[in-house]
């Protein structure tokens, strides 16, 4: 019984934690992308000097503020959650994990903090170019943030630049700066703003869109579409190149992950991608059914992809359980025999340690160190431990890949359609870009899914499982707070909504003021 209650305690903790996160990244990604928007708006402004700009530029940034301030509750619920909900993880690996969180907070959340009073205020009370130097400054510290929590974040998939110490038993960074600059962080950092970019573009294109199917602020509308539509085309083009580096990684870090994206039970010599598929329910691993039960694949492009080259050998699910040996693939089950290994020699040392054993402590030391890139095997009691769901990782991905290649199309029609001065006629384009809203929300989350589910069971990839990273809580008091948060955020989203549609109501008025200014005068 006790036993069950531990279980159902992690798996409420795992669903806190994603309930965080999803309601996190519903924020975020606007946030990213607008602060980009409104400096290049304000910049058109200060070069061109023409108040309608300024007006533009103060109308999203309205809109800014307010995602702006709900998204950083999300966020700092968050961050305290490692600390109740995962303090085993924290004890774990808090030294390399909380080093990129604090950096963030001192460079980038005060950076950012320092010109918002000026962005928010400073109309009128500093000078335009001033002005416009924090705006962008805004922008940078937004996203520098966004890349120190995605180090942190790239660390749990591919755990590196650390050392294992058995006195303490705690993972300690031996790089700061192989850390920073791995090469799983700084691709994921690259995709994970490009997507908040594209977001941000389509949030713009679709607001503009509705004011000219209405028929109201044509000129401003316009104007917010062209940049918008062309933030949007550019920022899906390097989505597409950051995509191909981040599948690369995973290939080469994470195969088990790749596998599951893919739908691969068998690995493949020139493999193909699964451009569209509809994978069979009934297949398990080692049996001799079929993957899918309709598919379209792309010949070569996934060993293409994965390891570039054409004729590579890109590992399936079977592979990685059970090995192969002709193709230098260790299994699952070895991997779970060298973590036992370590794991014994790990509590041996400890023996060791309380007897004041020296030599045979250094000799343990070296067991651990042997088989380190295997412990977190050891707490895995078969091999099928470690596939990730396989049927949620591949179809997120696929419908990410999907939404992405739909909405680079749609911004190139757009900006084909607004440059030539005619998109007003084309009313069910228009239509299309207020209804496409919502889905490049639905591919970011769709993205996280894959980054994080894609990765299960690890908290950290190889070295720690979720469940042993958990806190041993009562499952009833991480229920409680689950339908707390739950509440809380999806109140949170409505206010956003409502907040936000009734100053997309208000539109580019003259006398539209940013959100800090609105509630000021309001409280005189």
């Amino acid at each position: 019984m006790e036993m069950l209650n531990e279980l159902s305690s992690v798996n409420w903790s795992r669903a806190q934690f994603a309930l965080t996160a999803l309601y996190h990244f519903l924020f975020v990604p606007l946030t990213l992308g607008l602060s980009f928007v409104i400096a290049i708006m304000e910049s058109i402004y200060v070069k061109t000097n023409n108040p309608q700009w300024r007006k533009i530029t103060r109308f999203w940034l309205t809109l800014f503020a307010i995602n702006f301030a709900i998204g950083v509750a999300t966020g700092i619920i968050m961050e305290f959650e490692f600390g109740t909900n995962w303090a085993n993880y924290s004890w774990f690996v808090g030294d390399i994990f909380g080093a990129p969180l604090a950096v963030e907070g001192i460079m980038a959340f005060f950076l950012e903090a320092t010109f918002f009073a000026v962005m928010f205020f400073g109309w009128d009370k500093v000078s335009k170019r001033f002005h416009l130097l924090s705006t962008w400054l805004v922008a940078l510290g937004s996203n520098l943030s966004a890349f120190w929590i995605l180090v942190a974040n790239g660390w749990m998939q591919y755990p590196i630049g650390t050392i294992f110490n058995p006195d303490s038993a705690r993972n300690e960074m031996s790089s700061f700066w192989e850390v920073a600059l791995s090469p799983v962080a700084i691709p994921k950092f690259l995709h994970t703003v490009a997507s908040g970019y594209v977001i941000s573009a389509l949030f713009v294109v679709g607001v503009s869109s509705l004011y000219l199917l209405k028929g109201r602020f044509i000129s401003e509308a316009k104007k917010s579409l062209v940049v918008g539509a062309s933030f949007g085309l550019i920022t899906s083009i390097f989505l597409f190149f950051s995509g191909d580096e981040s599948a690369y990684r995973v290939t080469q870090h994470q195969p088990m992950k790749l596998a599951a994206m893919e739908g691969i039970y068998q690995g493949e010599h020139r493999a193909g991608i699964t451009a569209f598929g509809i994978l069979n329910p009934s297949k398990q691993p080692g049996d001799d059914k079929e993957v899918f039960l309709f598919d379209i694949t792309i010949p070569y492009a996934l060993s293409i992809l994965g390891n570039r080259s054409p004729d590579s050998f890109v590992a399936g699910i079977e592979d990685l359980l059970y090995g192969n040996e002709e193709k230098g693939v260790v299994g699952i089950d070895s991997r779970i025999q060298n973590g036992k290994i370590a794991l014994q020699a790990f509590k041996d040392y400890k023996e060791a340690k309380a007897q004041n054993d020296t030599e045979a402590m250094n000799a343990l030391k070296e067991v651990i160190q042997t088989h380190i890139k295997d412990f977190g095997y050891g707490y895995l009691h078969a091999p099928q431990e470690a596939i990730p769901p396989i049927a949620l990782t591949f179809y997120s991905f696929h419908l990410m890949v999907a939404l992405g290649s739909a909405f680079f199309v749609l911004f190139v029609v757009v900006l084909y359609l607004a440059m030539a001065n005619n998109i007003v006629q084309f009313r069910k384009i228009l239509w299309l870009c207020v209804i496409a809203i919502p889905f490049g929300y639905i591919a970011a989350e769709a993205g996280w899914i894959v980054a994080e589910v894609g990765r299960q069971p690890w908290a950290i990839q190889d070295l720690l499982p979720v469940g042993i990273a958990a806190t041993n809580l009562s499952s009833v008091n991480v229920q409680i707070s689950f339908f707390i948060f739950a509440i809380l955020f999806t109140t949170l989203l409505c206010a956003e909504i409502s907040i936000m549609v009734r100053s997309i109501k208000k539109g580019f008025e003259e006398e539209h003021t940013p959100l800090m200014q609105s509630v000021q005068k309001g409280g005189k």
